[in-house]
């Protein structure tokens, strides 16, 4: 089987070390290319590459930036039986996708499980998320939660490690900060059949759960998200500190039961819905900061992607 390992050398728990000893263990089962990725989109461009030459199976080794480039690569024309499966190697700091699929976070561990699966020839097709034309693994966000992780990527430019305690100092800031945009949201939901509902400050779409982890505990706004069916949203038309505080504890609770509340908007296995806002107002997917959007459509895509798990 021809395969490309792609490294994301920056990527925070990956070094020139664990990427030879992981190549040496993928070598001896696979006919293996390894490139290291330059610039912010070259995971895209390898992966795409890889597909028009026919290879079988494309690695991910980085975290969920790089697995998402490799997916938009792969998925360039739309999803198609011959496109190479996809396999991740978890070396970021936070490593949702992989985690969500089962694989542990340590990454000499989640390469033994694939060669495993790989002599067993285990793979899963898994439904994606587009938000207008950018494919998204397991999460999306207007709003709010997109406008904290540009904060955190202004940060990590100016040197600063992507912890989870960078996030929380992010969002607090910005909680704090942004009080007449937490009253008045400038985001309309848009869904086929449906009166359009107004005033949303915060709109969390899912593909899968969890949504994210606080270190090792999983946050899940939308806990019947899945692979196997459309998209999910847990959006909220107000954020003021109570009701905010009650709808986090729902969301890191274990109960499984979906957050709710008067100002809550959810949508389970959805086709397609639209944000639409007022202003200019910011769009992450799967934890990278896309820039300002006036508009996104948000459509499930099913069996889009095989990954080897």
């Amino acid at each position: 089987m021809r395969a490309l390992l792609v490294v994301n050398p920056k990527a925070t728990t990956t070094s020139e070390r664990t990427r030879d000893v992981l190549a040496h263990a993928l070598a001896g089962d696979l006919k293996l290319d390894v490139v290291g990725t330059e610039h912010r989109g070259h995971a895209a461009e390898l992966a795409r590459q890889a597909a028009d030459d026919g290879i079988d199976l494309v690695i991910a080794l980085g975290g969920d930036g790089t697995v998402n480039e490799v997916a938009n690569g792969l998925l360039a024309a739309g999803p198609a039986p011959s496109l190479p499966a996809v396999a991740v190697v978890p070396g970021g700091s936070t490593n949702v996708f992989a985690r969500s699929l089962g694989l542990p976070n340590d990454p000499v561990e989640a390469t033994g499980l694939l060669l495993e699966a790989l002599r067993a020839g285990r793979s899963r097709e898994i439904g994606l998320g587009l938000a207008d034309e950018r494919w998204f693994l397991f999460c999306a966000g207007l709003g709010f939660d997109a406008e904290v992780v540009e904060k955190v990527e202004h940060r990590r430019a100016g040197g600063r490690r992507a912890t989870p305690g960078l996030y929380v100092r992010s969002a607090m800031h910005h909680f704090l900060g942004g009080r007449d945009a937490r009253r008045h949201g400038p985001l309309t939901l848009e869904v086929p059949g449906m009166d359009p509902i107004g005033g949303i400050c915060l709109g969390i779409v899912q593909n899968t759960v969890p949504w994210t982890f606080l270190r090792d505990r999983p946050l899940n706004p939308c806990p019947q998200a899945s692979y196997d069916t459309g998209l999910d949203l847990f959006a909220l038309t107000r954020m003021t500190t109570l009701p905010t505080l009650r709808h986090l504890a729902q969301i890191l609770g274990s109960t499984g039961n979906a957050p709710h509340g008067r100002h809550v908007v959810s949508l389970h296995d959805c086709d397609a819905f639209t944000l639409r806002a007022e202003e200019p107002v910011s769009l992450q997917v799967d934890g990278d900061h896309l820039g300002e959007h006036r508009s996104v459509t948000f459509r499930g895509v099913p069996r889009a992607l095989r990954v080897i798990v």
